[in-house]
């Protein structure tokens, strides 16, 4: 189907900085084909899209999170990590069976859309659940399933072998593929360094949970005398660009060796702070020129899946450490969920981005929202004023997946049913 939005405002990046405009949109073959009228072909045939009072911007893209966890939103709050980990999320993890991890995929997925997400990071533990969930909504998925051992040709074989057998099966245009190996608490160096070759052999994106907590830098310190960030660099982790969660706990030449590597950072404000771990050294990674991105964590921590709550907390957590009005502006934070995102996922000028020969991933705003009126700086009030509810419509590879605040590819009715 090829599509026309007319009348709307476009949110634009150009050198380094987003700018709204007013100009049509056309969309054919779930790309971008033109941004105006120019090289239209005449003969083309256009659905035509009204948008009045409408900001269409990117997608944003929710750099980490455990969309599965859903079905323990609110199960365990208030309460230290460890405790919160290892005695109450991991046992009751156990007791999740394949269906209900399936509705719960859903479940994330319906408020991804309901607050603009139309890509998000995934680390997973049931085969073949989040890629069949994440098809059949349509969403645009980098799915890890989790992996732990000493060893990943022995202890960890088998969940290598469901995570390789997943990309065999469900790989598409929309659904890709990393190997996620869970934090440095559960896979020892060797593991990290044979799932960098791996990673390397295969041409696969690579995700790790690194240096969250205090305990897990000091634990890592007492048995190897380094930190989680010099084992990542001395295993070979860091080379060619990870996707590094979390990232509370930076000390000597931490930051150095990410920005070195070329690696992404994705803080998670919410999350980190319910849990009681810090605030990441964000205006550090900033300075030192890391690619900065944004992700929620999953619904068991967070407890939402809102990047417009996240955009918001980053930014406004921030100033007030720093005591810096001026810290993680506006700009800086929409292009940690949109352009950043898309250079950790190796998509630059594909996501993320409204241009020429990008993926058409978009969200519509409405503008007339009293929480975003007046309009006297668009850019900004996505950031400090919008709360998500102000996206009407979502595009994925150029299909619509949800119109007028209506999902048209989840029935929610049977998910809550499954789940509850």
């Amino acid at each position: 189907m090829n599509i026309r939005i007319r009348g709307a405002k476009l949110l634009i990046y150009r050198e380094g900085t987003f700018t709204v405009e007013e100009k049509d949109l056309y969309i054919k073959d779930g790309t971008i084909v033109s941004v105006g009228s120019e090289n239209i072909d005449p003969a083309d045939l256009w659905e035509d899209v009204h948008a009045e009072n409408r900001l269409v911007m990117p997608g944003l893209i929710n750099m980490h999170t455990h969309a599965y966890m859903t079905c323990l939103r609110n199960y365990a709050d208030d309460i230290p990590f460890a405790e919160w980990l290892f005695d109450r999320i991991d046992p009751a993890e156990a007791q999740i069976t394949p269906e209900k991890a399936y509705a719960s995929n859903l479940v994330a997925f319906a408020e991804m859309f309901l607050s603009g997400t139309t890509t998000y990071v995934d680390m997973h533990m049931f085969r073949g659940m989040s890629p069949k969930a994440a098809e059949a909504a349509g969403i645009r998925a980098y799915i890890g399933r989790g992996l732990v051992g000493g060893d990943l040709y022995k202890d960890g074989l088998s969940r290598f072998e469901e995570a390789l057998s997943e990309k065999e099966e469900y790989e598409s245009d929309t659904i890709k593929f990393t190997l996620a190996p869970h934090a440095i608490y559960t896979c020892s160096p060797k593991f990290y360094e044979q799932v960098s070759e791996e990673a390397e052999k295969r041409g696969l994106l690579k995700q790790t949970h690194l240096s969250e907590s205090r305990t897990e830098l000091s634990d890592c310190l007492k048995q190897y005398g380094k930190s989680p960030v010099e084992i990542m660099a001395e295993t070979g982790f860091l080379e060619g660009g990870a996707i590094l969660a979390h990232c509370v706990q930076m000390q000597g030449r931490d930051i150095a060796l990410i920005k070195g590597s070329g690696s992404t950072v994705v803080t998670n404000p919410a999350s980190n702070a319910k849990l009681g771990n810090g605030f990441a050294p964000v205006t550090g990674f900033v300075k030192a020129g890391v690619n900065l991105c944004l992700g929620t964590d999953g619904p068991a921590s967070n407890n939402t899946q809102n990047m417009f709550r996240e955009m918001s907390l980053l930014s406004l957590i921030h100033k007030g450490i720093t005591e810096d009005p001026t810290a993680l502006s506006a700009q800086e934070v929409l292009a940690a969920v949109t352009v950043n995102a898309a250079k950790a996922l190796k998509m630059e000028g594909k996501l993320g981005i409204i241009k020429e020969g990008a993926l058409a991933d978009l969200i519509f705003i409405d503008l007339l929202s009293p929480s975003l009126f007046p309009q006297n700086n668009i850019v900004s009030s996505l950031c400090y004023s919008a709360s998500g509810s102000e996206v009407s419509d979502v595009i994925i590879n150029g299909k619509f997946v949800m119109k007028d605040r209506k999902l048209l590819t989840i029935d929610l009715t049977e998910a809550f049913h499954v789940i509850s």
